[in-house]
């Protein structure tokens, strides 16, 4: 045996990675999306179909390598994640957000022609792609970092407002922005109908539905016919509710001279308020029933030993402690409603979807996403809100 063989073999230690599969993936996905996909379009004006290009001719060798470097990172610090690498991916999924309207200023200057006052810069599937999965990485961080949904919500706020303001002041060549400005006042009428609508049918289902859980309790044979007459409300596609309701309120409205004193008729509010509220019943009547009855028996018997009578049980045990889950029912609810709603501008309703439709008629998708975006949004601060909402009410509450 020689002396080198008597020498001890050095063993490397490689450090055992744990990564994060889930935000690996979305990174190689965004990657791939960022340059095998268009990121704008341009065109010159709102007939003409837009030219689709990278992100080399939109952004340039800088913009395109420092997006690169920012989505690397996140596959980067999800190869070995710890909670210090989540907070620094939610930092770099924040800035890749709020930089995404600065390059597209930067597209801007550097496809539109200045000769062309008509020309229009459209968004790209890539920078769809891009953005969607954004939201799904910090879904996943806010899971790993055990974030409430308030913190998420309050982080997008704040680039929404750096995006109005870029959109506001330096994107006056944005198709979406073009499209706004030429009807910016019955955009802000259309937002008003749609929230009064949504308010006014969420209010009825809440009391309706409060109402109808608290009689299934108090009669168990009417808690079977009740829920198959809501599950099948569900089951009706929403235009064809629509359609039969038109007939009946029509007549009603011909026939009742108080109720067409009203308003009552068979298109327009009356309608769409109806078709919300019975789509909004079940998901408010099953949450509120389902809270009422998982309150503890134990924690009733305790209030009913300390004196308290029926009337003081429900109103100052039972109904605070069901309360998270029954917000939950008026989150899930006001959610459905906000999307419904826009179908609800087919039969002269109002709302957002008047755009959706009016776009896809004129086949201008950022006439349809004047009305989408907004109605998704809506959705999103609406559900967080709630949501939060239910997790401060919660044992515990907001930690």
């Amino acid at each position: 045996m020689s002396l080198l063989d008597a020498l001890p073999t050095p063993r490397l230690r490689w450090g055992r990675l744990h990564p994060n599969i889930v935000l690996v993936s979305l990174s190689l996905i965004m990657l791939a999306a960022f340059w095998l996909l268009d990121v704008v379009s341009m065109a010159p004006n709102r007939i003409v179909l837009g030219t689709g290009h990278s992100a080399l001719e939109a952004f340039g060798w800088p913009g395109a390598l420092l997006a690169t470097l920012l989505i690397a990172t996140v596959g980067i610090f999800a190869c070995q994640p710890s909670q210090r690498h989540y907070r620094a991916l939610l930092a770099t999924i924040v800035l890749l957000m709020a930089l995404m309207p600065v390059g597209l200023i930067a597209s801007s200057y550097l496809l539109i022609d200045p000769e062309l006052p008509q020309a229009r810069l459209g968004l790209g599937a890539a920078y769809w792609v891009v953005l969607f999965v954004l939201l799904l990485c910090l879904i996943e961080i806010r899971l790993r970092l055990n974030l409430t949904r308030l913190w998420p919500t309050l982080l997008l706020s704040g680039v929404a407002l750096l995006w109005w303001l870029c959109a506001t002041f330096w994107l006056d060549s944005l198709a979406l922005v073009q499209e706004f400005k030429a009807r910016d006042q019955q955009f802000v009428r259309a937002i008003g109908q749609h929230i009064r609508l949504v308010g006014i049918a969420v209010s009825i289902s809440v009391v309706m539905g409060l109402s109808l859980a608290m009689l299934m309790r108090r009669y168990e044979r009417l808690q079977k016919g009740a829920f198959a007459v809501l599950n099948f409300l569900q089951t009706i596609p929403s235009l064809a509710l629509f359609g039969l309701l038109l007939a009946p309120l029509a007549w009603l409205a011909a026939n009742v001279p108080f109720l067409d004193r009203i308003g009552v008729s068979g298109i327009g509010t009356t309608p769409a308020l109806i078709a919300l509220v019975a789509y909004s019943l079940l998901p408010m009547v099953r949450n509120t029933y389902t809270a009422l009855e998982e309150v503890s028996p134990d924690t009733l018997e305790a209030a009913k030993g300390m004196g308290m009578r029926a009337g003081q049980r429900f109103w100052q045990v039972r109904l605070p402690l069901a309360l998270p889950v029954l917000l939950e029912g008026v989150r899930i609810t006001t959610v459905q409603a906000i999307g419904l709603t826009a179908v609800a501008a087919l039969i002269g309703a109002g709302g957002l979807g008047t755009f959706i439709f009016q776009g896809l008629g004129q086949a201008a998708m950022d006439m349809v996403l004047l009305g989408a975006l907004p109605i998704l949004m809506l959705a999103l601060m609406v559900d967080a809100g709630l949501g939060a909402l239910a997790e401060a009410l919660r044992p515990g509450g907001i930690r």
